[in-house]
This record gives structure tokens, C-alpha cells and sequence, in this order.
């Protein structure tokens, strides 16, 4: 495969962070980066056109996650956040050949809920696509030797809160069919294996009750953000003024912009970034 080494063409502290997701759920990401480095302006971009990633071919997610990634190295991004973990497991060896600015990818918070776990049984839930990937298998096989590690993929989770009906009654009775059964066989922790489910952690609770463990990766990859953008000596100045940007490829900018406030709690602008369907590749790219 014909691959261009990209970059920004300047990296400076005021450059922004970029974070990509196939939908809206890597805004738990965006909310821990932006906990984590106040001083940093972050741009955001949400494939929600393109969601969920979670069933589509590996081919169709790598072009997926290349677009994203050129989306947000034209808009000058000095670092880029993969705040999906489909799109990790599938797709960021892609990524970290064809960029040249620092590609940070998230994991399924295995070794945490392994080492937390009193029952020796975690659950983890994530898409199919994921935990079919030999990723996650490599994570079972060096941290979970003397755990069990049940894994299970949740058809509908995603699309339950890309249409932001988190409280609606069939996501509950998503939740119970796929969560019981791991109570049932004695899991004591459930790792949230893809951004979009933290925002279904509180939904996820009332059924599982107090305790339960629930584990997911944004605090964790957040801390490395900090570290990458530390090292490369482009972290932001303390007590500057910070603007985030928000994009979406679906097709209403009115529904996301909708969902986002929702999920973020504040009024957010969002705007359509719809032509990154054909403007990236891993077979052609433009230099920025």
C-alpha cells in the first residue's frame, strides 16, 4: 500500500490537539483531555456519518481513520488522539506510518480491571470488531492468565447514543441482555471497550448496581497526551485562553450539535466537515 508521510507544517504550543472518533463518544476522551490540559485548544471530529466502525471491514476503517487524521493535520493539530478503539486496534500502525506528528491511541482498560478484580472474572465490552482484533487477544493473553476474561460484543450501543437515547427503554433492555449474563458467570468488572459506552456508565450502574466495577480509558490516555506533547516540548503555556472546535459528518449539523451539548453538558457550535468522505486516503493524500 502507497502510503505519504504527512505533517503539520508548523508545530508550535499554540497548535491545537485533534481527536477523532467514529461518532460522538470519544467526546468522554475530549472531556478528560481537556480536564487534564487546560491550556490546550482541542478540535474534535465526530465520523458520525460513517458510524458505527464496529461492523464495517478493517479496509473501511483504516480510510476512515486516515480522513479523520488528515481532517485534523490540515487544521494544523500537533497531536492526534484516537479516541476510538476500533479504530486503535485496526487501524493506527496505518496512522503512525503515513503522520508524522504523535498518534495517540487508547486501549480496553484489561490490565486495570485484571488487577482490580477480586472474582478473577472481568467483563469487557466493547464492538465486535474489537474484540475479534489480535490487539485485545494479546492483552488477554499477557495480562490474564489466571483471570477470566469474558468477552462481549453490544450491537446497538453505539447507535443508542449517537441518537442520543440513552434513557430510552431498549437501550436498558440492551444493557441487560448483554451485562447479566457476565454478572451471571461472575464478573466483578466491566471495562468499557469503546468510548461511546461511558456515556451509557450511569444506565450501565443501575442495573449492576454498586458493586461493580466499571473501568474505561480516558483519564489514562488523557495522562498521555500530557506526556507526548510534554516530551515533544509543544505543550501549551498555563493560564492562556483556550477555543475548541467541533466537526461532524453526519448530516444534520442540528442533531449533533444536539448530542454534543447533551453529552457535554454546555452549549457547543458544531460544524459539518462532510467532504473528508473523499478527500483523504492511504492510497492518496494531499500535502496540507
Amino acid at each position: 500500500m502507497k502510503t505519504t508521510n504527512l505533517t503539520s507544517s508548523i508545530l508550535s504550543p499554540s497548535a491545537p490537539i485533534g481527536i477523532f472518533d467514529s461518532g460522538v463518544g470519544g467526546l468522554s476522551v475530549y472531556q478528560a483531555v481537556r480536564h487534564a490540559l487546560p491550556a490546550e485548544d482541542i478540535i474534535y471530529i465526530a465520523d458520525s456519518g460513517h458510524a458505527p466502525y464496529g461492523d464495517r471491514s478493517s479496509d473501511f476503517i483504516t480510510e476512515r481513520a486516515v480522513a479523520m487524521t488528515g481532517f485534523l493535520v490540515a487544521a494544523g493539530a500537533k497531536a492526534v488522539v484516537v479516541a476510538c478503539n476500533t479504530a486503535t486496534v485496526i487501524a493506527v500502525a496505518q496512522l503512525r506510518r503515513q503522520f508524522s506528528i504523535p498518534i495517540i491511541a487508547l486501549e480496553p482498560a484489561i490490565k486495570p480491571a485484571i488487577e482490580h478484580s477480586r472474582s478473577g472474572t472481568i467483563g469487557v465490552l466493547a464492538t465486535r470488531k474489537t474484540i475479534e482484533s489480535p490487539a485485545v487477544e494479546r492483552l488477554c493473553r499477557i495480562h490474564g492468565a489466571n483471570t477470566r476474561v469474558l468477552l462481549q460484543p453490544c450491537p446497538g450501543f453505539v447507535e443508542q447514543v449517537e441518537r442520543g437515547e440513552m434513557e430510552h427503554p431498549k437501550t436498558y433492555e440492551l444493557i441487560r441482555r448483554y451485562v447479566e449474563p457476565l454478572l451471571a458467570s461472575g464478573a466483578d468488572t466491566l471495562v468499557l471497550g469503546c468510548t461511546h459506552y461511558v456515556y451509557l456508565a450511569q444506565q450501565i450502574r443501575a442495573i449492576v448496581g454498586p458493586d461493580v466495577t466499571i473501568l474505561d480509558s480516558s483519564a489514562a490516555v488523557a495522562r498521555q497526551v500530557g506526556r507526548r506533547i510534554g516530551s515533544s516540548s509543544v505543550a501549551a503555556s498555563d493560564g492562556r485562553i483556550t477555543e475548541d472546535q467541533f466537526f461532524t459528518t453526519a448530516a444534520s449539523t442540528d442533531h449533533a450539535r444536539t448530542v454534543m451539548s447533551t453529552l457535554l453538558g454546555r452549549a457547543v457550535d458544531v460544524r459539518s466537515a462532510q467532504s473528508t468522505s473523499t478527500a483523504w486516503s492511504c492510497t492518496h493524500a494531499a500535502v496540507p
